[in-house]
């Protein structure tokens, strides 16, 4: 992700975003395989306990064992908001073209493959192009709005990457076709169109701001695939937000991410999901998960979900343009809490009350940021008003401006507060670094 421009995290290891299968940040919906196989044994496991059980002394011919009657009706919270929002919750299959050596193999080469498009969601009526579609992956999506003839779905941008047609599992089983209306890898969100007809719920966002940690919540989504289509973990939130570094298909890391944090399970398939808390409205889309820490150590219970407020300014963004145009300081950023004492005190020269910020570790030539004046190793503490303490509190600001706005700043050099204005261009991530 290209958030602040060119973002580097240089303190310690964090959670990344896969690379295959062992990374610690697992893009959920890209691997299955594992947990499906874990899933069989535990089933196998219990069967085979069953039939132990059933081997035990049957001398008592009588029993007379009855089922009580139900007193408890189970009116949750949780069951209301499940029931208000699981109509909206469909599986999205990535179908992409078979190598020719295989386009006779499985059941679409059986039954003539299903609708295709180009990546662009163009549909194609070549029985030949249809014939050469497979199931790559499945992840998760949330309908969220209806209008005219349209419907409008949210999923992840790793679940429809490289599709060359997507279909949609509704939540009662009907399939449809869809079609990309634009993507951004940088928060990993995209959006797809399908006929309205078809759809009869549509979820509603609620504000992610006013979530607290301890929050029950419920993820929603299909686990492993639509074979678990619509199930529903419960769990709380955990922080209400963490940054993540991220990393692009290829291993290289683009920035970090600003995400929920749950222990409510989120599997592969669960991608592009909803979090949603007990009013039934989405506060998150669910993302990845981590599986690992740096060190190796198996983690259990840390999932995260993309905040709703971002994802409704994404998504209107996308529909409106096709993609996302951000603003940007051009500037490579670390924050302060990631460096050490000696160094905020002997290279930064900071005073001992400044505790937060971000620190400019590049300045890159022609960027806002030059022509503002900053140089490399200051440290920005207040932007636009807002205090700053990490690079995601300095990007939630940026990402509430448009290219051209004049934000103030200010920031400490040489151990001295200054003030400037800085006015917001386009993304230059591009451009060369000056180091100044």
């Amino acid at each position: 992700m290209d958030y602040n421009d060119e973002n580097k995290q240089t303190g310690g290891q964090g959670p990344q975003r896969p690379r295959k299968s062992n990374s610690g940040l697992v893009k959920v919906g890209i691997v299955g395989l594992v947990a499906g196989l874990l899933g069989g044994g535990i089933a196998y496991g219990g069967a085979s306990a069953l039939n132990n059980n059933n081997n035990g002394d049957t001398s008592y011919k009588n029993g007379t064992t009855k089922v009580a009657n139900v007193t408890v009706k189970s009116n949750s919270d949780a069951t209301k908001a499940f029931s208000k929002v699981k109509g909206a919750v469909v599986s999205v299959v990535n179908m992409q073209k078979q190598s020719s050596s295989s386009d006779s193999e499985g059941l679409y080469g059986i039954f003539g493959g299903g609708s295709s498009s180009n990546s662009n969601g163009n549909n194609s009526d070549s029985s030949s192009s249809k014939s050469s579609l497979e199931t790559a992956s499945e992840g998760s999506g949330v309908v969220y709005k209806k209008s005219g003839n349209d419907a409008y779905i949210v999923t992840n941008n790793h679940v429809v990457s490289g599709s060359s047609a997507l279909e949609i599992i509704l939540s009662n089983g009907k399939k449809i076709s869809g079609k990309l209306v634009g993507t951004d890898s940088t928060t990993d969100l995209a959006v797809i169109r399908v006929d309205a007809k078809y759809i009869n719920t549509v979820a509603q966002f609620g504000d992610s701001t006013a979530i607290q940690a301890g929050q029950s919540v419920l993820a929603i989504g299909s686990p492993l695939g639509s074979q678990y289509a619509t199930s529903v973990t419960e769990g709380i939130i955990s922080a209400k937000k963490r940054t993540v570094p991220v990393e692009d298909e290829s291993g290289n890391q683009t920035g970090d991410a600003t995400v929920i944090q749950t222990d409510a399970a989120i599997n592969p398939g669960n991608s592009g999901g909803a979090l949603i808390n007990l009013s039934g409205q989405v506060i998150g889309i669910n993302s990845m998960k981590l599986a690992s820490s740096s060190s190796g150590t198996s983690v259990e219970g840390i999932g995260f979900a993309i905040p709703s407020n971002e994802v409704v300014s994404i998504i209107n963004q996308l529909i409106t343009n096709g993609k996302v145009i951000r603003p940007a300081l051009g500037v490579g950023l670390v924050d302060l809490s990631n460096v050490d004492s000696t160094s905020q005190k002997n290279t930064l020269k900071l005073p001992s009350s400044v505790t937060g910020g971000v620190v400019l570790v590049n300045i890159y030539n022609n960027s806002a940021a030059e022509k503002s004046g900053l140089k490399k190793y200051d440290v920005i503490t207040e932007i636009d008003g807002t205090k700053v303490t990490s690079q995601a509190d300095l990007r939630d600001v940026l990402y509430n401006h448009k290219i051209g706005d004049k934000v103030s700043v200010k920031y400490y050099r040489d151990g001295q507060q200054k003030t400037g204005t800085i006015t917001l261009s386009e993304s230059t991530s591009q451009l060369s670094s000056s180091s100044k």
